[in-house]
């Protein structure tokens, strides 16, 4: 039984797809204005083991996530610049230039981290035409307005508006008044935008749309109702996101969809708690902006900041420190080490290991897929992989576990281990035998010549460390 936390119902819940045939999963996706961070790296790496939880419980997933690349002010609320907008006028380029370019590049990170990459993934600009039809929808239903600047939600006319995030609509309205308003004639400070019109601090927008309303484009709440709908019907399985779309985001999704078609958008919603920085915010007006590739270049795998966010719960904040990302890639060292060295001692090829598991084995996959189902405990399951590396089960054995244990973590290189070919076997011993008698000019000629071959070398007191380089 898979076990998760509803963020909707603040408990744990029997997952129960609505389909026999699949399940639906909406994963909300970056707006590619700039490279992602590793806070947002954190969400993708949480969502991507929610995705292989499911598929190893045996479901069949249908995944889906949008690219916002129009509509998203920068604020999350209904102020600013368009995020896109804005980055395209400094750089001289087209939005879609921009869009395509930071597309790229967030797809790339989640290679380099081993996630799945969505079956589907939708651009909002693409679907213009649902989001329209949804606020035609919230016209009729007689709370949507609009203004001379828009096209607004009025959250006064829908009752359960806060039972996500628990904040009751009064709290937020007073929130939203001490806020400075973009549009004067919203009906409550709260109201949030569907459509923004070509006027005003607008009226040179890049992308825009001919609507019932006026040429404009869309506010950047109702691309996900709209991408939703149109992939996974509504209601679908799960809505997952960090924590900062609880309160206003994911909030306004609930409202206009619900309103729109009168049952729930999704059944469980989960989240990813932030990860904090030197336990401080992270941003680019704190100068502490970090990408993938920033840590790439201090050296570090991204794989070691995968297994880093597995050791902390999805629901945890996580500290990041520089401290923290070496203990883990000095943690990945060992594993993969360990790894081959396994499977070097059974002078077998990975295909030919597997063997029906022992009583001992059987035990450790149990409490593997326990920890797994209960929402997701990555900690517990990176503990009970270091458990059965330093186990005395059959050398066979242990290849099946970690190998069957790497379907859900995703930590090895690839989808395997890599085993050491024999010319960087010889040369690893003669690497040493220059490290015993201090010839360190020639040792350090023949690393660059080993690492040149695609292979990482660390030297540790006990010897240097080898494994094929993965990042």
């Amino acid at each position: 039984m898979l076990a998760l936390y509803n963020t909707l119902s603040r408990r744990k819940e029997e997952l129960k797809p609505i389909h026999k045939a699949w399940v639906g999963l909406y994963t909300c996706g970056p707006t590619v204005y700039n490279f992602a961070h590793i806070g947002n790296l954190r969400t993708y790496i949480f969502e991507d083991i929610l995705q292989r939880a499911l598929a190893y419980n045996g479901y069949k997933v249908k995944r889906v996530m949008n690219i916002t690349d129009v509509g998203h002010l920068t604020s999350d609320a209904d102020m600013g610049d368009d995020k896109l907008d804005k980055e395209a006028h400094a750089k001289k380029k087209s939005v879609q230039e921009i869009a395509k370019f930071y597309t790229d590049a967030f797809l790339d990170d989640l290679k380099k981290l081993n996630i799945e990459i969505p079956e589907t993934i939708a651009p909002a600009s693409e679907y213009i035409p649902d989001q329209i039809a949804i606020i035609e929808k919230l016209f009729k239903k007689g709370v949507a307005y609009g203004t001379s600047t828009g096209v607004y939600f009025d959250v006064s006319k829908f009752k359960d508006y806060g039972k996500l995030s628990g904040q009751l609509l009064a709290e937020k309205m007073k929130g939203a008044r001490s806020e400075v308003v973009l549009d004067k004639e919203k009906h409550n400070a709260a109201d949030f935008a569907l459509w923004f019109k070509l006027t005003g601090k607008f009226k040179n927008h890049l992308l825009h749309w001919p609507s019932p309303w006026g040429e404009g484009f869309p506010g950047w709440h109702i691309e996900c109702s709209a991408i939703s709908r149109h992939f996974l019907g509504q209601p679908f399985d799960i809505h997952t996101g960090g924590v900062d779309h609880i309160g206003t985001h994911h909030e306004n999704e609930i409202a206009q969809s619900e309103t729109a078609y009168d049952v729930p958008l999704a059944k469980i919603w989960m989240h990813s708690e932030f990860l904090l920085v030197n336990d401080g915010r992270m941003g680019k007006s704190e100068g502490n902006f970090i990408t993938l590739t920033d840590l790439k270049h201090e050296g570090f795998s991204p794989l070691a900041f995968r297994y880093l966010t597995l050791g902390t719960h999805y629901r945890t904040r996580l500290n990041f420190t520089r401290e923290s990302l070496e203990g883990a890639q000095s943690a990945l060292w060992k594993i993969y080490n360990a790894y081959y060295k396994i499977h070097k001692n059974t002078n077998k090829d990975i295909d030919t290991l597997t063997i029906p598991l022992g009583k001992k084995a059987l035990n450790f996959l149990d409490k593997f897929n326990t920890s797994l189902n209960d929402d997701l405990n990555t900690p517990q399951l990176l503990a009970i992989l270091h458990e059965v590396m330093r186990s005395t089960m059959p050398i066979q054995e242990k290849c099946q576990l970690i190998d069957e244990f790497n379907k859900v973590l995703a930590i090895l290189i690839g989808s395997q281990g890599e085993i050491l070919p024999k010319k960087i076997e010889d040369l690893m011993k003669k690497y040493q035998q220059l490290r015993d008698n201090k010839q360190f000019v020639q040792s350090d000629a023949l690393r660059k010549e080993i690492e040149a071959l695609g292979y990482s070398i660390r030297d540790t007191e006990r010897g240097p460390d080898i494994v094929k380089k993965f990042f």
